[in-house]
């Protein structure tokens, strides 16, 4: 059995953010989406009324940062604690799979949190500067980190991506990357490619 903790990112809505997992639900696995606490319309008041304005959510803003930080990742620790039980079944996989601003909530979850994940995705995006890289046994050196990034991604750079894994490299944390054909989103091949064997 596998758990698979899947954030999603900014102005995206996890009901809809889930839907990029549901070939995983056929494996016997759990797959929870959480939803980051923080939401927004995504169109300002002068395109559409209230009522028909999209509504997103983020993670956090640069407004009061540390706290937003701390408060998502005990969220996200009460989340996990509530769909496990505290503990996950014994043998059973946990993964945690950030999209773009999710994957800086879900590297520092790993990090700062108590989720014993076995395996991290950052999808589109990178290791924060400001996650702990040295802390325990639930730190990021406990798991198998793997980057996922689009051929045309417009937010995450070649470069930016080896300089990450470069660093990370430095702090003993072995890191591997998936490359795919498209941009910024999530591809339901490379996902499979992700979760085969």
């Amino acid at each position: 059995m596998s758990w698979w903790f899947v954030l999603h990112g900014y102005g995206q809505l996890a009901a809809e953010f889930i839907r990029f997992f549901a070939d995983l639900t056929a494996d016997d696995a759990v797959v929870v989406a959480p939803e980051a606490l923080n939401r927004f319309y995504v169109v300002n008041p002068d395109v559409a009324p209230a009522r028909d304005r999209p509504v997103g959510a983020t993670w956090m803003t640069r407004e009061d940062r540390e706290s937003e930080v701390a408060d998502y990742v005990e969220y996200l620790d009460a989340v996990f604690d509530a769909v496990t039980g505290g503990v996950p079944i014994e043998g059973a996989h946990v993964n945690v799979i950030g999209f773009s601003q999710g994957a800086a909530t879900a590297a520092r979850w790993v990090a700062h949190g108590r989720v014993p994940a076995t395996r991290l995705i950052l999808w589109g995006g990178l290791v924060p500067p400001d996650a702990d890289l040295t802390r325990g046994p639930n730190a990021l050196r406990g798991v198998s980190l793997t980057y996922v990034l689009g051929s045309r991604d417009h937010y995450l750079s070649d470069a930016a991506l080896d300089e990450d894994v470069a660093r990370l490299a430095r702090a003993g944390i072995q890191s591997s990357v998936v490359r795919f054909d498209g941009g910024h989103v999530v591809s339901r091949a490379a996902l499979r490619q992700l979760t085969a064997g």
